[in-house]
């Protein structure tokens, strides 16, 4: 098996680590003596209900609803399957949200709500507050993604313009509520996971309005009405930490971008290859990320002390780009050609960068692999790496590369899974 290979496993490690086949039946509860609702939004949804339908005792009520990307729909039978719209919100997102919180408004306390949520449910829950539309939710939703916000201040927003996220739905329930939560984010926080339908929201109408005044954001007037008023008059807030709505709640994270890293450490061991986690909470700029991380490969390799090759340096978390090209790609791939550059072709050193769903943003990648000759083959082919990097363009280079790991939807997600691996 070769460099290239041993990366390519390890990623398909660490995503097996999250799935939800294997991870929701652990932490399924005993059935009420009511009935039990599913509900749940994210890239994973569907998995999980799938999951939920297998394991649960064929005798108790069992049915719901659930809300996840397109292309992710899996076969089941009593839980229905919706798809929509990502990371940009649509109808149909819109009208699964709807029926959601309509049956979590019907159930009666001898019931249990049952929530599956995963990393993309926050843009697959939109239902906004009274006052805006779908189409000026949108257009928030576009500006946030683009100027190169992190996910928690994104969510502080949307949770400020939903009808059911920022522990709304919880609010709505009268049921107990159970919650479990495959994280995509950075610190595992359930309020930011799925923008927490059923979690304590500390954030504030102040909050949201300071986020898009930090990026300048030119919002629809409506949006910026929504959170003055909410500002001003204190009305509409979402509920707090300590809020006796969340004593009937529990929220649990099942699985983490920190297991999934841990999983793929033991496949590098077994190969004898030593590693070093990072950390699974890295956010920041791609790129500028990528210039730290190839300095601590470069020393490594040239100047070995403690930590000597072979090695892996395993990492986790949520990185932004933002967006000043016209190209393609997401975060892992320009990640990678960062590396690369960074790197400039030094011998023995390979590194993957992927998005743990299968989806590099909003490309068909799961992300990409680097090689001691990729710059070397790209000189080749005419190819200049600094001008796609700055065209936001690390899409078109791997692809010409013939370097794009593409895997398909994975049905879970934790988030990035980074491997740089030295000989």
């Amino acid at each position: 098996m070769n460099p290239r290979s041993y990366l390519l496993e390890s990623f398909l490690v660490a995503v097996k680590a999250a799935d939800p086949a294997h991870i929701v039946p652990q932490y399924l509860p005993i059935p009420p003596k009511g009935r039990t609702l599913v509900v749940g939004a994210g890239k994973a949804a569907a998995a999980m209900a799938l999951a939920v339908e297998n394991a649960w005792p064929p005798s108790a009520q069992l049915n719901g609803l659930v809300v996840t990307r397109y292309g992710h729909k899996l076969p089941t039978l009593k839980i229905k399957v919706i798809e929509a719209g990502h990371p940009i919100p649509d109808k149909n997102g819109e009208q699964a949200s709807r029926e959601i919180l309509a049956a979590v408004k019907m159930l009666k306390s001898d019931d249990l709500l049952l929530c599956l949520f995963s990393g993309g449910g926050s843009g697959l829950l939109p239902l906004p507050v009274d006052g805006i539309s779908l189409q000026e939710l949108r257009e928030v939703t576009h500006q946030l993604l683009w100027c190169g916000a992190r996910i928690q201040e994104i969510n502080t927003v949307r949770k400020h313009l939903s009808s059911i996220q920022g522990g709304r739905l919880a609010a709505a329930c009268k049921a107990p509520i159970l919650a479990l939560i495959i994280s995509d984010v950075t610190g595992d926080e359930a309020t930011h996971i799925a923008s927490g339908p059923c979690s304590p929201d500390p954030t504030t109408f102040s909050d949201a309005l300071a986020v898009l005044d930090h990026y300048n954001l030119n919002v629809p007037s409506t949006v910026r009405k929504i959170l003055h008023t909410g500002k001003v008059y204190a009305a509409n807030e979402t509920p707090k930490p300590g809020s006796i709505i969340f004593s009937r709640v529990e929220n649990k994270v099942i699985a983490s971008a920190y297991q999934s890293l841990l999983a793929s450490a033991n496949y590098f061991q077994e190969l004898n290859i030593a590693t070093l986690i990072l950390g699974d909470t890295v956010t920041g700029e791609s790129r500028e990320i990528a210039k730290s991380y190839a300095a601590l490969a470069r020393e490594i390799h040239l100047h070995p002390k403690l930590l000597k090759a072979p090695i892996a340096l395993l990492s986790g978390g949520e990185t932004t780009v933002t967006i000043k090209g016209n190209g393609r790609g997401g975060r892992n791939s320009e990640f990678l050609l960062s590396l690369l550059i960074e790197l400039a072709s030094l011998k023995e050193i390979y590194a993957l960068a992927c998005d743990t769903d299968g989806l590099d943003g909003t490309e068909n990648n799961a992300g990409a692999l680097i090689s001691p000759d990729s710059l070397i083959r790209a000189k080749q082919l005419g190819l200049n790496a600094a001008s796609f990097l700055t065209n936001n363009d690390a899409y078109t280079f791997f692809k010409q590369l013939n370097d794009l790991v593409i895997t398909g939807p994975t049905y879970t997600n934790v988030n990035d899974y980074r491997a740089i691996l030295i000989l």
